[in-house]
């Protein structure tokens, strides 16, 4: 089982990509910082749940 921290992590990344893309392309640097800093939260929250998950594994 995957915990929800690694799959609101991942969709987190994706959202701050999109951001991310969408700030280059219309020069909003604003927006473009924006996805930056999504894209990292969402990874730390993901490295959240691979901790998780690998705490469970070893628990079971």
């Amino acid at each position: 089982m995957v915990d929800k921290d690694r799959v609101e992590g991942i969709g987190q990344q994706i959202k701050g990509a999109v951001k991310d893309i969408a700030g280059k392309v219309t020069g909003n640097e604003k927006l473009e910082a924006e996805g930056k800093a999504e894209k990292a939260a969402g990874k730390v929250q993901e490295g959240l749940g691979k901790g998780k998950d690998a705490v469970r594994d070893v628990v079971k």
